[in-house]
């Protein structure tokens, strides 16, 4: 999340402040910077904070201290580019946190999908009925498959089997999308009635539909 004005420390709100006003030629290059005393009481702070915020302009060659004079203003073109840094970065940790948060969700969901395809899995493994059995059939080097997505070979209206996960490289690809071309060595695992079974080790053997 990007930084509110709370968030930012308070000798970095006076320093931001001070920079403010002196791209907006309040204060000009040359004049002398009021007090540390009477800066802490515009901004109603301790002068430890007056001399943070201070020290931080100094650090951008903002103001300059000088002997016998005090604290002058020392770069008008230097608080513009200190005013867009600090922007820049309240942009970056707020596209940070809102990528962060994005990929929490996303992980957040992968393990509620994977909860939900678990039970069904499970489901279908104890299920007595004919009407479903769970599969396991390699895609071999040789098939006619290879290349092909479930898509367009119609794997499903062919066989009437559902592919619930694919195997491929150590890797479990749940609900495979449909489009995804299919290689030697992929495990399919699915559902379908028992006659499902031949027709599927026919379509993977190369006899695909017309």
């Amino acid at each position: 999340m990007s930084k509110s004005s709370s968030d930012v420390a308070r000798y970095e709100q006076i320093a931001l402040d001070v920079a403010g006003k002196i791209v907006r030629r309040e204060y000009k290059e040359g004049e002398k910077l009021y007090g540390r005393s009477t800066l802490a009481g515009k901004y109603n702070v301790s002068p430890e904070t007056v001399r943070r915020a201070v020290a931080l302009l100094q650090s951008m060659n903002i103001v300059e201290p000088q002997p016998g004079r005090g604290i002058i203003i020392h770069s008008r073109q230097n608080a513009e580019v200190f005013l867009r840094e600090f922007e820049g970065r309240r942009l970056l940790e707020d596209l940070q946190g809102r990528i962060s948060q994005m990929i929490q969700e996303r992980r957040k969901l992968d393990q509620m999908l994977e909860e939900e395809l678990g039970r069904l899995v499970n489901f279908v493994f104890k299920s007595n009925t004919r009407l479903q059995q769970i599969e396991e059939i390699e895609v071999p080097e040789n098939s006619a498959m290879v290349g092909m997505s479930l898509e367009s070979i119609r794997f499903r209206s062919v066989t009437g089997a559902t592919v619930l996960a694919l195997a491929r490289d150590g890797e479990d690809i749940y609900s495979p999308d449909g489009t995804m071309a299919l290689r030697a060595g992929d495990l399919l695992l699915l559902v379908g009635p028992p006659e499902a079974k031949e027709k599927v080790r026919r379509l993977v053997s190369g006899q695909l539909p017309v």
